[in-house]
C-alpha cells in the first residue's frame, strides 16, 4: 500500500464522492477517507435528490461529467418534475430515491473509478509546511501525505445529537463525531461556527391507515437527471402520501417545547430558516391551524417512511403523542425518532471561487462545512473542489462557474461574498438569470467546458452535439416554413385559439401560449417529417426547441443584461488595492473589502454593506 498521493478527499458524503471521483477521472491520485464504507454518500435526511433549484445542480454536475444524477435515476423509486405549471425557468426534477441502492450505487462507481482508493478511519489533523497542507494523519496513527486535501467533513466536526434533554455525540445517528479537525484550524486562523439541522421521525408503514392518506404519484414521462440516454430509471416506481397536522397536534407539540433543545437554551447554534422543524413551525406560525407533512417511502421494497414536514428535537413520548393524534397515524410504530444536530462550520467568506482556503494553499472546503445544507449543494461544491486540487496539482487555469453561467457558480459566489448566518439552501430566487439557467440546458453551459478539461467524456459531447444539432434543425425549419392562413384556421378553430388574418412563418404561430410542435405537427405534414426524423431522445430534443422559440425574446434580453455584469467581471481586482488606505470608501466598505479580497469588480458589488458609491470609488481608482 502506497501511503502518498495526489489528492486525498476526507469524508464521503455526497461532497466527497463527487470530489474524489472527478480529481481521479481526471488522472490525479485520489484517496478518499471516510469513517464507513458501507455509508458511502448516506443520505442522512430525506431519501430524495433534487427539487426546487436543487435539481438544476444535479443536472449541472450531471453536465460536467459528475454523478450524482446516474445515481439518482438509477435508484429512483418516483420522479416529479415540480413548478410544471410555472415556465421553464422554474422548472425543477426531484426523485424519490431508495437509500440503500444509492449507497450500493456509489460504492460500485467508487471502487470502479480508476486512480480512485478507499481507506477507512478517521482523519484527527491535518499536516502543513511552508502555509500549505501536505497530508493528514488518522485516529490509527497512519499518515498520508498529499498535494492537495479536500475537507467534506459534514455535520461530523464535533457533532452532538438532540432529543429533547438527552445528549448523543455523533455526526448521525448511532455514528460516532469527529474531533480535533476544528480546534486545529481554529489555532492557524480559521474562523468557525456552530450550525443546527434536523432530521424527522422515520415511520414503519405497516402501522399507517393508507386509506386515510392523500396519494401522491410521480410522472411516467421522458424526464431524468442524466443527460446521459443509456442510463434510465429501473426501479418499481412509488407513491408518496399527503396528510396534515390539527391543533390537536399542535396543542400536544407544545406541551414538549420547555424540553425543546430549541427553546430551552440547550441550542445555541443557527438552524435552517427555509427547513424549520414542527415546534419551530408551530411558534413562528401560531395561526396556522394546520401544516402539511408528506410520507415518502425510504425504499423500493422496505416499509420504512420518512415524514417529511416533522423535524423535530423533540422528547421521543412527545413526537409519539402528536403523531398518533394524525388519524392515519393512530396505531403507529416509528423505527427512529426525529432529532437535531449541531456540528461545526467555517466561514465560507476565507475561501478562493476555487474552494480553496486562502490562509492555507492546497487546502479545499466542500459541503456542509461551508455552511450549506442538502445533498445537491454539496455535490456541487465537490464536484467543483475536486477540480480546482487536480488543477493545483498538475497546472492549469482555476476552474470557476460565474453567476449567468450554473446555479453552481450562484451558490458558491454566494458563499464566499455574502458568507451565510444559516444554514444555506439554493432557490431559484437566489439567481438573476434563471431563464438562463434552466434545467434542460445545463448540458449546453457546461459539457463543452467539462470535456475540455477531461472530466465529461467523449460520449457526453456527441450527444450534446447531436442535441444541438437537432434542435438548431427545428428551430430552422419553423423559421423558414410558411403557415397560410385559409390550411390553418380550420385546425386553430378546434384548438380554440385566433384564426390567423394572413399568412405568418412557424416560429410566430409557436409563440401562441397553446400551440406547441407536437399540437402543430398534426396539421402540418413537413413539420410531422421534421418530427418524426428525430432518432434519439426526441420528447427531449422538442421540449428544448419549443422552450428556445417560445422564449427567445426572454434569453436574449437576460444574455444582454449578463454580459454588461460580465464586463464587470473581467475586471480583476484580486490583491491591487490597500483597502484600508482609501479614505474615500466608506469605514464598512474597507472592513469587508479587506477580510474578503474580492476578485472582481462584480463580486466587490455584491458583497453587502458596499455600496455603488464605492464602487464608483474603485473604477475611478481604476481608472488613474
Amino acid at each position: 500500500m502506497d501511503f502518498k498521493y495526489d489528492i486525498i478527499v476526507v469524508g464521503a458524503g455526497h461532497a466527497g464522492c463527487e470530489a474524489a471521483t472527478a480529481a481521479a477521472n481526471l488522472g490525479s491520485k485520489t484517496l478518499l477517507i471516510t469513517m464507513d464504507m458501507n455509508k458511502i454518500a448516506q443520505m442522512s435526511c430525506n431519501p430524495a435528490v433534487g427539487g426546487i433549484a436543487k435539481g438544476q445542480i444535479v443536472r449541472e454536475i450531471d453536465a460536467l461529467g459528475g454523478q450524482m444524477g446516474i445515481v439518482s435515476d438509477k435508484t429512483a423509486i418516483q420522479f416529479r418534475m415540480l413548478n410544471r405549471s410555472k415556465g421553464p425557468a422554474m422548472w425543477s426534477p426531484r426523485v424519490q430515491s431508495d437509500r440503500i441502492k444509492f449507497i450500493e450505487e456509489w460504492r460500485s462507481i467508487i471502487e470502479n473509478t480508476s486512480n480512485l482508493y478507499l481507506w477507512q478511519d478517521t482523519v484527527t489533523a491535518l499536516f502543513f509546511r511552508n502555509g500549505e497542507v501536505t497530508g493528514v494523519k488518522t485516529r490509527m496513527g497512519v499518515e498520508f501525505s498529499a498535494k492537495s486535501v479536500v475537507l467534506t467533513n459534514g455535520t461530523f466536526l464535533n457533532g452532538l445529537i438532540h432529543i429533547g434533554r438527552v445528549q448523543m455525540g455523533g455526526g448521525r445517528m448511532s455514528e460516532p463525531a469527529s474531533a480535533g479537525m476544528t480546534e486545529q484550524l481554529r489555532e492557524i486562523g480559521f474562523k468557525t461556527d456552530r450550525m443546527k439541522t434536523g432530521t424527522p421521525v422515520r415511520i414503519d408503514g405497516r402501522s399507517v391507515d393508507f386509506s386515510l392518506l392523500e396519494e401522491q404519484k410521480g410522472d411516467n414521462d421522458f424526464h431524468k437527471f442524466s443527460y446521459m440516454d443509456r442510463i434510465q430509471r429501473e426501479l418499481t416506481q412509488r407513491s408518496c402520501w399527503i396528510t396534515y397536522t390539527s391543533e390537536e397536534v399542535h396543542s400536544l407539540l407544545r406541551t414538549g417545547l420547555s424540553e425543546s433543545p430549541l427553546y430551552n437554551g440547550q441550542i445555541q447554534s443557527i438552524g435552517p430558516r427555509y427547513c424549520p422543524s414542527i415546534e419551530t413551525k408551530i411558534v413562528t406560525f401560531a395561526e396556522k391551524t394546520s401544516h402539511q407533512l408528506f410520507l415518502e417511502p425510504e425504499g423500493e421494497t422496505t416499509h420504512e417512511y420518512y415524514l417529511n414536514g416533522f423535524s423535530s428535537s423533540l422528547p421521543l413520548q412527545i413526537q409519539l403523542n402528536a403523531l398518533q393524534a394524525i388519524p392515519a397515524f393512530r396505531n403507529v410504530h416509528i423505527f427512529r425518532p426525529g432529532y437535531a444536530i449541531e456540528y461545526d462550520f467555517f466561514d465560507p467568506r476565507q475561501l478562493n471561487p476555487t474552494l480553496e482556503t486562502k490562509l492555507v494553499r492546497n487546502l479545499f472546503f466542500a459541503g456542509q462545512i461551508n455552511g450549506t445544507t442538502g445533498y445537491e449543494e454539496a455535490g456541487g461544491q465537490g464536484i467543483v473542489a475536486g477540480i480546482n486540487a487536480h488543477i493545483n496539482c498538475h497546472g492549469g487555469a482555476p476552474f470557476t462557474l460565474r453567476r449567468d453561467e450554473a446555479y453552481i457558480g450562484v451558490l458558491i459566489d454566494d458563499l464566499i461574498t455574502k458568507g451565510v448566518d444559516e444554514p444555506y439552501r439554493m432557490f431559484t430566487s437566489r439567481a438573476e438569470y434563471r431563464i438562463l439557467l434552466r434545467q434542460d440546458n445545463a448540458d449546453e453551459r457546461l459539457t463543452q467546458r467539462a470535456y475540455r478539461l477531461g472530466l465529461a467524456t467523449s460520449e457526453r459531447m456527441n450527444l450534446l452535439e447531436e442535441k444541438q444539432r437537432e434542435v438548431e434543425r427545428i428551430i430552422d425549419f419553423a423559421r423558414n416554413f410558411s403557415v397560410k392562413a385559409d390550411r390553418i384556421n380550420p385546425y386553430l378553430e378546434t384548438l380554440q385559439t385566433a384564426p390567423l388574418k394572413h399568412g405568418v412563418k412557424l416560429i410566430e404561430l409557436l409563440t401562441r401560449p397553446h400551440i406547441d410542435l407536437e399540437t402543430m405537427s398534426h396539421a402540418i405534414a413537413p413539420l410531422r417529417e421534421v418530427l418524426d426524423s428525430i432518432k434519439n431522445r426526441k420528447e427531449e430534443i422538442i421540449e428544448s426547441a419549443e422552450i428556445k422559440i417560445k422564449y427567445e425574446g426572454y434569453i436574449k434580453r437576460e444574455k444582454m443584461m449578463a454580459d454588461k455584469i460580465n464586463r464587470l467581471e473581467d475586471i480583476r481586482i484580486k490583491d491591487r488595492f490597500n483597502y484600508n488606505a482609501i479614505q474615500s470608501l466608506s469605514t464598512e466598505a474597507r472592513q469587508k473589502l479587506t477580510a474578503i479580497n474580492p476578485e472582481t469588480i462584480a463580486q466587490a458589488s455584491r458583497i453587502p454593506g458596499v455600496s455603488p458609491n464605492d464602487i464608483s470609488v474603485l473604477l475611478v481608482l481604476l481608472g488613474r
